[in-house]
Protein backbone atom coordinates (compact mmCIF):
# COMPACT_ATOMS: atom_id res chain seq x y z
CA UNK A 1 0.00 0.00 0.00
CA UNK A 2 1.22 3.60 -0.77
CA UNK A 3 0.28 6.26 1.55
CA UNK A 4 0.40 10.16 1.15
CA UNK A 5 -0.36 12.66 3.76
CA UNK A 6 -0.37 16.47 2.75
CA UNK A 7 0.06 18.62 5.98
CA UNK A 8 1.22 21.74 7.25
CA UNK A 9 2.39 19.74 10.11
CA UNK A 10 4.93 16.91 8.42
CA UNK A 11 6.44 16.54 12.05
CA UNK A 12 3.22 15.28 13.89
CA UNK A 13 3.38 12.07 11.79
CA UNK A 14 6.94 11.41 13.09
CA UNK A 15 4.52 8.81 14.88
CA UNK A 16 4.24 6.82 11.54
CA UNK A 17 8.61 5.66 11.81
CA UNK A 18 6.99 3.43 14.76
CA UNK A 19 5.34 0.55 16.40
CA UNK A 20 3.43 -1.44 13.79
CA UNK A 21 3.61 1.15 11.15
CA UNK A 22 7.51 1.35 11.63
CA UNK A 23 7.81 -2.33 10.74
CA UNK A 24 5.49 -2.40 7.66
CA UNK A 25 7.25 0.30 6.38
CA UNK A 26 10.73 -1.18 7.14
CA UNK A 27 9.20 -4.34 5.79
CA UNK A 28 8.18 -2.94 2.38
CA UNK A 29 4.47 -3.07 3.30
CA UNK A 30 3.67 0.73 3.46
CA UNK A 31 4.95 3.22 1.36
CA UNK A 32 4.44 6.72 3.37
CA UNK A 33 5.18 10.11 1.80
CA UNK A 34 4.64 12.70 3.93
CA UNK A 35 4.29 16.15 2.55
CA UNK A 36 4.33 20.02 3.33
CA UNK A 37 1.35 21.89 2.13
CA UNK A 38 3.11 24.95 2.36
CA UNK A 39 5.39 23.67 -0.52
CA UNK A 40 2.84 24.95 -2.67
CA UNK A 41 2.09 28.18 -1.53
CA UNK A 42 3.93 31.52 -3.47
CA UNK A 43 4.02 34.16 -1.18
CA UNK A 44 6.59 34.94 1.18
CA UNK A 45 4.63 34.07 4.30
CA UNK A 46 3.58 30.68 2.75
CA UNK A 47 -0.31 31.58 3.33
CA UNK A 48 -2.75 28.78 2.99
CA UNK A 49 -5.68 29.87 4.67
CA UNK A 50 -8.08 32.63 4.33
CA UNK A 51 -11.54 34.35 5.42
CA UNK A 52 -14.31 32.62 4.84
CA UNK A 53 -17.12 34.10 2.07
CA UNK A 54 -20.77 34.66 4.36
CA UNK A 55 -18.81 35.64 7.54
CA UNK A 56 -17.93 34.01 10.41
CA UNK A 57 -15.23 32.97 12.90
CA UNK A 58 -12.11 31.15 11.71
CA UNK A 59 -10.23 30.90 8.49
CA UNK A 60 -10.71 28.45 5.68
CA UNK A 61 -7.41 26.50 3.80
CA UNK A 62 -6.97 27.76 0.25
CA UNK A 63 -7.83 25.78 -2.66
CA UNK A 64 -4.59 26.41 -4.43
CA UNK A 65 -2.19 25.01 -2.63
CA UNK A 66 -4.21 21.57 -2.01
CA UNK A 67 -5.18 21.56 -5.64
CA UNK A 68 -1.51 22.49 -6.66
CA UNK A 69 -0.27 19.92 -3.73
CA UNK A 70 -2.87 17.07 -4.29
CA UNK A 71 -2.22 17.49 -8.46
CA UNK A 72 1.72 16.56 -8.06
CA UNK A 73 1.27 14.09 -5.23
CA UNK A 74 -0.87 11.96 -7.56
CA UNK A 75 1.05 12.13 -10.41
CA UNK A 76 4.65 11.32 -8.59
CA UNK A 77 1.99 8.51 -7.24
CA UNK A 78 1.62 7.53 -10.71
CA UNK A 79 4.91 7.74 -11.85
CA UNK A 80 6.42 5.32 -9.44
CA UNK A 81 3.89 2.38 -10.45
CA UNK A 82 1.39 3.37 -8.00
CA UNK A 83 -2.70 2.91 -8.44
CA UNK A 84 -5.90 3.28 -7.37
CA UNK A 85 -5.78 6.65 -5.49
CA UNK A 86 -8.73 6.98 -3.11
CA UNK A 87 -8.42 10.71 -1.47
CA UNK A 88 -9.52 9.99 2.59
CA UNK A 89 -10.16 13.36 3.99
CA UNK A 90 -10.70 13.25 7.76
CA UNK A 91 -13.42 15.65 9.06
CA UNK A 92 -15.82 15.62 11.99
CA UNK A 93 -18.79 15.78 9.58
CA UNK A 94 -17.43 12.32 7.63
CA UNK A 95 -19.15 8.98 8.20
CA UNK A 96 -17.83 7.07 11.19
CA UNK A 97 -14.40 5.23 11.21
CA UNK A 98 -15.41 1.50 11.66
CA UNK A 99 -13.16 -1.42 11.92
CA UNK A 100 -15.37 -2.58 8.44
CA UNK A 101 -14.72 0.80 6.91
CA UNK A 102 -11.07 0.05 8.44
CA UNK A 103 -10.91 -2.91 6.22
CA UNK A 104 -12.45 -1.85 3.58
CA UNK A 105 -9.71 0.85 3.04
CA UNK A 106 -6.53 -1.70 3.87
CA UNK A 107 -8.15 -3.56 0.37
CA UNK A 108 -6.90 -0.27 -1.11
CA UNK A 109 -4.00 0.02 -3.07
CA UNK A 110 -2.88 4.07 -2.68
CA UNK A 111 -4.89 6.30 0.48
CA UNK A 112 -4.13 9.88 -0.14
CA UNK A 113 -4.86 11.85 3.15
CA UNK A 114 -5.68 15.55 3.68
CA UNK A 115 -5.56 16.45 7.16
CA UNK A 116 -7.20 20.19 7.57
CA UNK A 117 -6.57 22.75 9.94
CA UNK A 118 -8.50 25.94 11.18
CA UNK A 119 -12.53 25.45 9.76
CA UNK A 120 -11.51 22.70 7.38
CA UNK A 121 -10.72 23.00 3.28
CA UNK A 122 -12.76 24.85 0.85
CA UNK A 123 -15.11 22.27 -0.26
CA UNK A 124 -13.99 23.12 -4.01
CA UNK A 125 -11.24 20.73 -3.32
CA UNK A 126 -13.17 18.20 -2.53
CA UNK A 127 -15.88 18.47 -4.80
CA UNK A 128 -12.96 18.65 -7.77
CA UNK A 129 -11.30 14.89 -6.58
CA UNK A 130 -14.04 13.63 -6.59
CA UNK A 131 -14.58 13.69 -10.36
CA UNK A 132 -10.93 11.65 -10.28
CA UNK A 133 -11.11 9.09 -7.28
CA UNK A 134 -13.25 7.96 -4.56
CA UNK A 135 -13.45 10.59 -1.52
CA UNK A 136 -14.01 9.05 1.73
CA UNK A 137 -14.86 11.85 4.28
CA UNK A 138 -14.24 10.30 7.34
CA UNK A 139 -14.70 11.20 11.14
CA UNK A 140 -13.01 9.00 14.06
CA UNK A 141 -15.13 10.26 16.54
CA UNK A 142 -18.04 12.71 17.85
CA UNK A 143 -15.97 15.88 19.00
CA UNK A 144 -13.64 18.29 17.24
CA UNK A 145 -9.74 17.98 17.14
CA UNK A 146 -7.45 21.24 16.35
CA UNK A 147 -6.25 19.00 13.13
CA UNK A 148 -6.80 15.99 11.16
CA UNK A 149 -3.98 14.55 11.59
CA UNK A 150 -4.12 12.56 14.96
CA UNK A 151 -7.18 11.50 12.58
CA UNK A 152 -4.49 10.33 10.32
CA UNK A 153 -2.49 8.31 12.69
CA UNK A 154 -5.57 6.65 14.01
CA UNK A 155 -6.87 5.41 10.92
CA UNK A 156 -3.53 4.51 9.41
CA UNK A 157 -2.45 2.54 12.48
CA UNK A 158 -6.06 0.96 12.55
CA UNK A 159 -5.38 0.15 8.42
CA UNK A 160 -1.89 -1.11 8.12
CA UNK A 161 -2.21 -3.96 10.82
CA UNK A 162 -4.68 -5.41 8.59
CA UNK A 163 -2.36 -5.68 6.28
CA UNK A 164 -0.67 -9.36 5.11
CA UNK A 165 2.24 -9.55 6.94
CA UNK A 166 2.14 -6.41 9.15
CA UNK A 167 1.09 -8.46 12.60
CA UNK A 168 2.87 -11.29 13.60
CA UNK A 169 -0.10 -13.65 13.73
CA UNK A 170 -2.23 -12.95 11.16
CA UNK A 171 -5.26 -14.45 12.99
CA UNK A 172 -4.79 -11.92 15.85
CA UNK A 173 -7.05 -9.25 14.39
CA UNK A 174 -9.75 -11.70 13.75
CA UNK A 175 -11.41 -11.82 17.61
CA UNK A 176 -10.82 -8.01 17.67
CA UNK A 177 -13.77 -5.96 19.00
CA UNK A 178 -15.77 -5.34 16.08
CA UNK A 179 -13.77 -7.33 13.75
CA UNK A 180 -16.08 -8.77 10.65
CA UNK A 181 -17.94 -12.12 10.98
CA UNK A 182 -18.65 -13.41 14.91
CA UNK A 183 -17.43 -10.23 16.69
CA UNK A 184 -19.30 -8.20 14.29
CA UNK A 185 -20.87 -5.04 16.44
CA UNK A 186 -19.05 -6.74 19.48
CA UNK A 187 -16.31 -5.50 22.02
CA UNK A 188 -13.83 -8.41 22.59
CA UNK A 189 -13.94 -9.40 26.43
CA UNK A 190 -11.50 -9.50 29.00
CA UNK A 191 -7.79 -11.29 28.73
CA UNK A 192 -5.44 -12.89 31.06
CA UNK A 193 -1.60 -14.09 30.70
CA UNK A 194 0.84 -15.27 33.59
CA UNK A 195 1.23 -15.63 36.53
CA UNK A 196 -2.44 -17.16 37.57
CA UNK A 197 -2.22 -15.18 40.71
CA UNK A 198 -1.13 -11.50 41.22
CA UNK A 199 -1.48 -9.14 43.92
CA UNK A 200 -4.34 -11.88 44.77
CA UNK A 201 -6.68 -12.23 41.96
CA UNK A 202 -6.82 -15.02 39.94
CA UNK A 203 -8.05 -15.71 36.74
CA UNK A 204 -11.01 -17.76 35.30
CA UNK A 205 -10.74 -21.72 36.15
CA UNK A 206 -12.10 -22.48 32.68
CA UNK A 207 -9.61 -20.45 31.17
CA UNK A 208 -6.75 -23.25 32.77
CA UNK A 209 -9.31 -26.09 31.52
CA UNK A 210 -7.87 -26.61 28.39
CA UNK A 211 -11.09 -27.22 26.89
CA UNK A 212 -11.59 -25.44 23.71
CA UNK A 213 -15.47 -25.41 23.36
CA UNK A 214 -15.69 -24.01 26.81
CA UNK A 215 -13.09 -21.39 26.34
CA UNK A 216 -14.90 -20.39 22.96
CA UNK A 217 -18.22 -20.03 24.64
CA UNK A 218 -16.74 -17.97 27.84
CA UNK A 219 -14.99 -15.11 25.16
CA UNK A 220 -18.27 -15.26 23.61
CA UNK A 221 -20.15 -14.50 26.91
CA UNK A 222 -17.85 -11.63 28.10
CA UNK A 223 -18.13 -9.99 24.75
CA UNK A 224 -21.88 -10.10 24.94
CA UNK A 225 -21.64 -8.68 28.79
CA UNK A 226 -19.20 -6.44 28.12
CA UNK A 227 -21.23 -4.30 24.74
CA UNK A 228 -24.01 -4.89 26.68
CA UNK A 229 -22.85 -3.04 29.51
CA UNK A 230 -20.84 -0.52 27.95
CA UNK A 231 -21.97 -0.37 24.34
CA UNK A 232 -25.99 -1.06 24.43
CA UNK A 233 -26.59 0.49 21.47
CA UNK A 234 -24.48 -2.15 19.62
CA UNK A 235 -26.51 -4.86 20.79
CA UNK A 236 -29.70 -2.85 20.16
CA UNK A 237 -28.99 -2.47 16.03
CA UNK A 238 -27.69 -6.05 15.92
CA UNK A 239 -30.30 -8.66 14.24
CA UNK A 240 -31.52 -11.78 16.59
CA UNK A 241 -31.04 -13.99 13.87
CA UNK A 242 -27.11 -13.07 14.19
CA UNK A 243 -26.80 -14.95 17.51
CA UNK A 244 -27.34 -18.63 18.65
CA UNK A 245 -29.37 -20.37 21.35
CA UNK A 246 -26.51 -19.85 23.78
CA UNK A 247 -25.87 -15.80 23.23
CA UNK A 248 -29.78 -15.55 23.63
CA UNK A 249 -29.66 -16.99 27.16
CA UNK A 250 -26.71 -14.95 27.74
CA UNK A 251 -28.58 -11.71 26.62
CA UNK A 252 -31.78 -12.92 28.80
CA UNK A 253 -30.08 -13.26 31.39
CA UNK A 254 -28.35 -9.45 31.20
CA UNK A 255 -32.22 -8.47 30.36
CA UNK A 256 -32.39 -8.34 26.64
CA UNK A 257 -35.28 -10.07 24.40
CA UNK A 258 -35.65 -9.29 20.75
CA UNK A 259 -39.07 -7.90 19.66
CA UNK A 260 -41.24 -10.24 17.54
CA UNK A 261 -39.59 -9.84 14.19
CA UNK A 262 -36.94 -6.97 15.06
CA UNK A 263 -34.32 -6.20 17.03
CA UNK A 264 -32.75 -6.38 20.62
CA UNK A 265 -34.77 -4.38 23.28
CA UNK A 266 -33.83 -4.43 26.73
CA UNK A 267 -36.47 -5.02 29.82
CA UNK A 268 -36.62 -2.26 32.56
CA UNK A 269 -34.09 -2.45 35.17
CA UNK A 270 -32.00 -5.29 33.38
CA UNK A 271 -28.90 -6.61 35.35
CA UNK A 272 -26.62 -4.66 35.28
CA UNK A 273 -28.46 -0.82 34.83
Amino acid sequence: MRLDVVTIFPEYLDPLDVSLVGKARARGRLDVHVHDLRRWTYDRHHTVDDTPYGGGPGMVMKTEPWGDALDEVTAAGYEAGAHGPVLVVPTPSGRPFTQELAVELSQRPWLIFTPARYEGIDRRVTDEYATRMPVYEVSIGDYVLAGGEAAVLVITEAVARLLPGVLGNAESHRDDSFAPGAMANLLEGPVYTKPPVWRGHGIPDVLLSGHHGKIARWRRDEALRRTALHRPDLIERCDPAAFDKKDRETLSILGWAPEPGGRFWRRPQAVGD
